[in-house]
């Protein structure tokens, strides 16, 4: 895989670290490593998704959902007590995998984690855009020009 030098970029901008840092992400991730666990992103709504890992085999008490510097983690680790024994249980094909994994999506800003469910082996994390008051567009009111401006005039009974 070819590999691209951002530091040009970096040198040349000012404010578009996180543009930056995205490709290198992108840039970086190696898509033949990361199959597992398989996963689906929905659009829910116009400010809304839900993404849906497929986690067979992973009891509530073994997945970890976080939120890391607009990051989304998605873990999920069996411990030994939850395997069962060992020696008593000797499979013949095992297509169901339980090994450890980290499942990280890089969230925009002003998107937040509204909750997350597990049914059926399919751990659910729905997302909502939540952009502040400040951010969001407002209309200003367009003065006439014809109109007199009282601004910088004084009444004279309240001078002295």
């Amino acid at each position: 895989m070819r590999h691209f030098d951002l530091a040009p970029l970096y040198r040349a901008t000012v404010g578009f670290d996180q543009i930056a840092d995205m490709m290198d992400r992108v840039l970086d991730n190696d898509p033949s490593t990361q199959t597992y666990p398989p996963y689906n992103i929905e659009k829910t709504a116009d400010d809304a998704w839900r993404i849906s890992v497929a986690v067979a085999g992973f009891s509530d008490e073994d997945l970890t959902v976080e939120l890391r510097e607009n990051a989304l983690v998605i873990s999920g680790r069996k411990t030994e007590e939850n395997e069962g024994d060992k020696g008593q249980r000797s499979f013949l094909h095992r297509g169901i995998a339980t090994r450890a994994f980290e499942r990280r999506f890089t969230l925009a800003d002003h998107v937040r984690v509204q909750g997350a469910t597990h049914e059926n082996g399919m751990l659910h994390v729905d997302l909502m855009r939540e952009v502040p008051e400040a951010l969001k567009p407002r209309r200003i009111e367009i003065a006439k020009a014809n109109a007199p401006s009282n601004a910088g005039v004084l009444e004279s009974d309240k001078v002295n």
